[in-house]
This record gives C-alpha cells, structure tokens and sequence, in this order.
C-alpha cells in the first residue's frame, strides 16, 4: 500500500469515526429542549417526562455489561453496524405519530443501540489507530459533546418551522414542524454515518483477534470499595447534568424567558462543559492530580446555588455549571483508568462503574421531576443537584490517596 494510499485510508477511518460520534447524543440530548412541548401535545405528566428523559440512561446502565460479550461472539464492527441499523429505525419509530407507544419504544431502543455504541467505540478506536489512540480519543469525545450541544439549541427552531406541502409526518401545509419532526432531524447524519462504517469495514476487515494467552477473568469488582467510588463519582456527576440537560428548559421557561432561548441555553451549558471536558488534562498536574476530582465540584455548587437564589442571568449559572460538569465528566473517565493497575482491572473497573454509574444518571431525572410535580416549583428538585455536588466532594476527597481498585487481590 502506497503512502498515499494509507493516508487516504486513515483519514476515512477517521471521519467515519467522528461522524459515528455525531449521532451517540443528539439522538438523546435534543429531547430536554423539547419537553414542554412533548407534555404539551402528549399530555404526559413531569414525573412521566422525567422517566422519558431517564429511560436512555437506564439502558445505558442495562445493556452495556452485554455489550462486550456481543461483540466478541458476532464482531465488533459487524456488531456497531446493527447497533447504528437499530438507532435509526428507533429514531424513525420515535417520531412517528401514532399514540404513545412508538415514542416510549424508540426511545428504549435509542438507548439501547447507544449503549452498544458507546461500549465498543473507544475498543474501536484502540482497533483503528493503535498508535494515534491519545490523538483520536480527545477528538471523539469533542464531537460526542459538541453535537449534542447543538442538537440542544436546534431542535426548538426546528420544531417551529412552518411546512409547505406534503411531509412525512402528515402535518397539513402551513403547520409547524412540531417536536416529532425535530427529534426526526437528529439523525440526520445516520445515514451517511451507516454508509462510512460500511465502506470501513470492507477497508480494515475482519475483526483481527490479538495472539497469546487471553486475559485472566476479573473477581471482586463489584465488591472493592474503590471501584464504588469511582461508580459514584461516575454516577453523581452524570445525574446533576442529566437533571438540569433536561429540566433547564422548562424552568427558564417558567421564568418567562421563551423557548427558542431556553433551547440555546441549554447549548451554552453543554457547550462550556466542552471547554470544562477539555481543560482537564491541563489541570490533572501537580497538587492537582490528587486534589481536582474533590475541587472541581465547588464551581458546579455555585452554578446550582446561583439557579436557586438569584435565577434570571440563566445563562451565566448554566454557564458555570456547564464547564464543572465537562470537567467532572472528564475526570470520571480518567478515574476508570487511572485506578486500574492494568489493562484487564481497567476493562473491569469501567463496566462495573459505568453500569452503576448510569443507573443513578438514570434515577435523576426521574427524582428530579417526581419532586417537581410534589412541590410545583424548582428549589426542592435542585436540592437534588446540591446533594449531587456535596456527595461528590465527599467522594473526591476519599479519593486522594491515589488507591487502585482491586489492589487487595494482587
């Protein structure tokens, strides 16, 4: 193969990549901007919108421990093909007007197919760039932030469209798009993501499986109580964005602002946890590399406390949320290596802290909107996300000295 010949196929690589990235969150995060409008129309309760917002996390937390065994029986790369089939028929089926029931089962398998996707991607990249892996991973998980900030700042002017003759979705001429239509567009790049994984896989080939003894099963991860520290930094950090990625919202609505500005606050928000996410390899040195998983949250806390007392620059606390929670994200995915001696404790420690990590990301939302509907008002369910900050303070701080999980078994 000629020099321009692998340059052409490593760029391919790579833009297959990104645009299969592109699709593992706007598919989820385009919905939180949306949600006055789907209880509107769907006469959903918030306790019921909380749980819709919920249930792709819950099925982040269920299917990724299955998600390697898949792989590993069927492929990895004929494995994501089907993972990426599954996510546009569910997005399709999503949008579909046709009751309740297609919303609710789309969403299900949303979240299911991105928690496939998300398993295999990084193994993936490790697969494709073996030598450019701390090259390519910082820009996957740019675009995985990126998009779906975007999608969070679209689909509202998406959904107030007007359209002129016949659609898909049945609407008459002159009828604005709605929130179907919107959540429709964000699998927009679907298809094309599905045509490039498939011309990638006839260019890499098989699944290559590495020679030598396989790797020695892992015991005791569920049980090891640094493993649980690393699940609930994973697990408190996720559930305060998920809470606020879909309720900000309906409160800024609720203090009068509109929806198309309520939609692009919730951009900024995701767009500063982007800037969070990727200043941390620059704060992870010195004092802090022992102290930042325990000092990071502190910001986060005032964002929050700023939403509670003094409400109305929205912008400015989502803001500052926004970039604490980029970071704390950041540092729970350091943490998952960083407290694994090895290759196999490292594989362990991520599935168990992502599987327990996800299902309390899960529970907030629903927590979230339970108490909203308790109460008719805001400060109760973000007391929620205070109780997220403060446990992650507590958490970072038991996580100073640097423990590997798993260190009792060697």
């Amino acid at each position: 193969m000629t020099t321009r010949s692998r340059a052409a196929s490593f760029w391919l690589l790579v833009v297959t990549v990104m645009v299969v990235a592109a699709n593992l969150r706007t598919t989820v995060q385009g919905v939180g901007s949306l949600i006055d409008q789907i209880g509107g129309d769907t006469g959903l309760t918030p306790t019921m919108l909380g749980l819709l917002g919920a249930l792709p996390l819950l099925m982040y937390a269920l299917v990724s421990p299955v998600a390697h065994g898949i792989s590993q029986r069927f492929g990895m790369n004929r494995t994501m093909l089907v993972a990426l089939l599954v996510l546009i028929a569910a997005t399709v089926l999503r949008s579909i007007d046709a009751g309740l029931a297609p919303l609710w089962l789309g969403t299900i398998l949303t979240g299911a197919s991105i928690a496939v996707a998300n398993v295999l991607m990084p193994a993936v990249i490790k697969h494709w760039f073996p030598e450019r892996i701390h090259a390519v991973m910082p820009v996957y998980t740019a675009v995985l932030a990126g998009t779906g900030a975007i999608a969070s700042g679209l689909v509202v002017p998406i959904s107030h469209i007007v359209l002129s003759g016949q659609n898909a979705l049945q609407q008459a001429p002159g009828q604005e798009a709605g929130w179907r239509f919107a959540l429709l567009t964000t699998g927009v790049l679907l298809i094309p993501g599905i045509v490039m994984w498939l011309v990638a896989m006839r260019r890499v080939g098989p699944d290559r499986v590495a020679g030598g003894e396989p790797e020695p099963k892992v015991r005791g991860i569920w049980a090891d109580p640094v493993a649980w520290l690393v699940a609930l930094y994973m697990g408190f950090q996720g559930a305060a964005f998920y809470m606020l990625v879909t309720w900000l919202s309906p409160l800024s609505i609720s203090t009068g602002t509109d929806e198309v500005q309520a939609g692009v606050e919730v951009m900024v928000m995701q767009l500063t946890a982007l800037g969070g996410s990727l200043s941390v390899p620059f704060l992870l040195r010195g004092w802090g590399r022992r102290w930042l998983p325990a000092v990071i949250p502190v910001p986060g806390l005032v964002g929050i406390l700023g939403l509670m007392l003094w409400p109305q620059p929205i912008w400015l606390w989502a803001s500052i949320f926004g970039y604490a929670s980029g970071a704390m994200f950041a540092i729970s995915m350091w943490l998952m290596a960083d407290r694994a001696r090895n290759r196999s404790h490292a594989t362990a420690l991520s599935g168990m802290a992502q599987s327990a990590g996800y299902l309390i990301c899960g529970l907030g939302p629903i927590a979230f909107a339970a108490l909203h509907t308790a109460t008719g008002g805001w400060w109760a369910p973000l007391w929620l996300d205070v109780a997220c900050m403060l446990g992650l303070l507590v958490v970072g701080y038991l996580l100073r000295d640097h423990r590997h999980a798993l260190s009792r078994a060697e």
